[in-house]
Formats: C-alpha cells, structure tokens, sequence
C-alpha cells in the first residue's frame, strides 16, 4: 500500500512565513519570486506543509510507486543553503533555458540558485513561465 505525502497544502499564511527568513537578502528574493510567480500563473499561493510555497495544483498518479495525490504546479523553498524553485514535470525538459540562467544547480524537477542576482531573472520568468503553462497543459488533458 503507498504511504501518504506528507506535503499537503494547508492555510497557513505564505507571508507570515517569509517573514520569518532571517536573511534579509533571501528574503527580498523571495518576495520577487513570489511576485513573480504570482504574476505568471495568476494564482494565489498557498503554503505546502511548513516550507513551500506553491501555486497551483493537478493530480499525479505514478505507475511504478502506486502513489497518486495533488501537488503544485510550480512553487519555490527558500532552503538554507539556497532558494530552491521547482519547475515540473521537471528542469531537463527545459535544458536550453536552464543553461542560460547562469549560476544554478539542477536535480529532478529542482532548480538551486544562491541568490537571485546570480541569474537572469528574464530567463527565469521564461523558464516558470513555459513550465506552468506546460503542467496546465498536461494535467488537463488527463
């Protein structure tokens, strides 16, 4: 039997948590990327458990773990290491744009930078941007 997600999207407040960023740089980040996103998928966002912010949903059935349940269709962390933006169904769809980014890391369907100043936020809202429309696209013709 498949074990429930422990993320789930709950009601806590998005802004009452990026207040609580200590960084004042990673924060002012944050608050351009929820703007951002904000603006590309004209949702409002909502907190997913007690880390992310996610903006959107659609439901994901996985053959080989049985799994299935709602999750965002894009959304981002701020991570103590770094801002953590997840771009689904995931970055190697998007290699061309993930190379023009500037200074990133990548893994599945996460995007790692430092700081907001390291990349092309052009690029960046590009890259969002294609993604969501992509999930919309994808999770409505299931």
């Amino acid at each position: 039997m498949a074990t429930e997600l422990k993320t789930k999207k709950n009601d806590a407040s998005v802004e009452a948590f990026l207040q609580t960023i200590e960084n004042e740089e990673k924060r002012k980040d944050c608050m351009t990327i929820l703007s951002m996103m904000k603006k590309i998928t004209r949702e409002e966002p909502k907190m997913w458990g007690s880390s992310i912010v996610g903006f959107g949903t659609y439901h994901y059935k996985s053959e080989r773990s049985k799994r299935e349940g709602d999750w965002f269709i894009t959304g981002f962390s701020p991570r103590k290491q770094n801002l953590t933006i997840y771009i689904m169904p995931g970055v190697d769809y998007y290699k061309e744009l993930v190379q023009q980014l500037g200074k990133c890391k990548t893994s599945v369907s996460c995007l790692y930078i430092n700081k907001l100043k390291d990349v092309d936020t052009v690029v960046l809202k590009e890259l969002i941007n294609t993604a969501y429309k992509r999930m919309k696209e994808m999770s409505n013709q299931k």
